[in-house]
Order: C-alpha cells, then structure tokens, then sequence
C-alpha cells in the first residue's frame, strides 16, 4: 500500500490544492492527513470539507492543535496572532465542521504506523519532536516500527537502531529513502500550508510498504494567492507575508 503523508494544511486552499494534485499523480492508495487543518490561512472552510471527503473516502485523520483550539478556545498560552486566527476561524466553520474536527481521534495505529500529530509520548499536550533526544523520547513510547508525524513545519527524518543508537537528517526532495526494517523511524514530512524552512514550496511525502521507500515531496503554489486572501480577511499581517519566505 501506498500512502501519501499529508500535515499542517492551515486552511491554505492553494497549497493544499498543489499537495492533492501532485499526489494523485503517485498512485496512492490511502491518505494519512495528520492534523492542523485550521489556523494561519483564510479558508478554513474549505480545507475542512475536503478533509471530510478524503476520511469518506477512507483517510486517515489525526487531530491538531489548531484544530483543538478552534473546537475548544484558544489556549491562554497560543500567542496572540495563532490565538486571533483561531477564534476568526471558530465564527467562519459551521456547526457540523467544528464537530468533525471535535471528533477527530489524538493517534491512530495502523499494523506497525503510528499517525499523530505531535509526538507518541503525549499526544494530547501538542510537544514538539525538535531534536534527536525528542525523537527517541517519541519512538520510545511506541512500539510501531514508523512514526508519522506533524506539528514541526519542517521536514526532518529521525531513526533508532536496536543498539540505541540515533539519527537524524533533512531529506532531499524527490529521492526515495528505504527504510531499514531494523531500525525505527520517525518522520516528519513538514507544513502542507505553512513550510517554515526557508522554502515556500508546500510538503508532504509518501511512503509505499511494499518496498519499504519513503519518499519527500516540495510542490510550489500560488504563495501570492494564499496571502492576499489573508490580508483582504484581515489576519495578521506577518502571518501573510511568511508564506512567501516559508519562514
């Protein structure tokens, strides 16, 4: 089976259009959508409805932070531009968006995957995977071979061997990556809707059991488009202006 591994839409229709495009060209068989549907971008909306219709389709979908924030309120501790666009977004998604995204589950195992937003050792408390040390601490709480996840806007690939020993990279786009049945894994493709590693292009990756390849993929879109709309809704200025830094 074949899957593309898509995170971190943030209600940017034109990055998350590009992402669905190119994928379709991969042959995919399943969609894992790993969260943060909602927040930064102006069209929420949309990116929720189209999320419903991949999980109709037979999806999987793990809940965000963002997503969190919009079904419960913003946390006191969001700083106050994520804060000011996820109450804009909860007066923008109707009653039965908002309850989708309540009934979103935390992790969902799949034979030796993990799909989670932010980490394996406690989901619900949306800790980043930052370092080396993050990564082990997340496969340690697992027993799954590979992890996927979100919440990190930049793509990185983590790895444990048996011995203890760990890894890390920043992969190359394009280039498929087996990965070794010894050793687990930890990835991270990055932001669909925000990428913040310097390079606007949106990402996500796909990964096929049956030769073991994992590959990352950086799809460009319309960054002007996505922006404007952002500006003409009134959001925060600076949150308009990175998506064509990918900062």
């Amino acid at each position: 089976m074949k899957f593309a591994i898509i995170t971190d839409l943030h209600a940017n229709r034109e990055a998350v259009e590009a992402v669905f495009e190119h994928a379709a060209r991969q042959a995919i068989d399943r969609y894992a959508l790993l969260g943060d549907f909602v927040g930064y971008g102006a069209d929420p909306g949309w990116v929720v409805d189209r999320v419903r219709e991949y999980v109709a389709a037979g999806a999987i979908a793990v809940m965000g932070n963002h997503d969190a924030g919009v079904v419960q309120g913003a946390s006191p501790s969001m700083r106050p531009d994520p804060r000011y666009v996820v109450e804009w977004t909860r007066g923008r998604l109707d009653a039965d968006q908002i309850d989708f995204l309540a009934g979103l589950p935390l992790k969902v195992e799949l034979g030796k995957l993990l799909f989670v937003h932010a980490n394996a050792w406690a989901p619900a408390d949306w800790e980043y995977v930052q370092s080396r040390a993050d990564a082990v601490r997340s496969l340690h709480a697992t027993n799954q071979r590979i992890t996927f996840c979100g919440h990190m806007h930049e793509p990185r690939l983590f790895h444990l061997s048996p011995t203890g020993k760990a890894g890390d990279f920043v992969p190359t786009a394009g280039m498929a990556i087996p990965l070794f049945i010894q050793r687990q894994w930890l990835v991270i493709p990055g932001s669909a809707g925000q990428p913040r590693d310097g390079d606007p292009a949106a990402c996500y990756a796909t990964y096929d059991d049956a030769s073991g390849n994992l590959t990352y993929w950086r799809v460009p879109y319309d960054t002007e488009a996505a922006s404007a709309k952002m500006r003409e809704a009134n959001l925060p200025q600076r949150l308009a202006e990175r998506l064509a830094d990918g900062e």
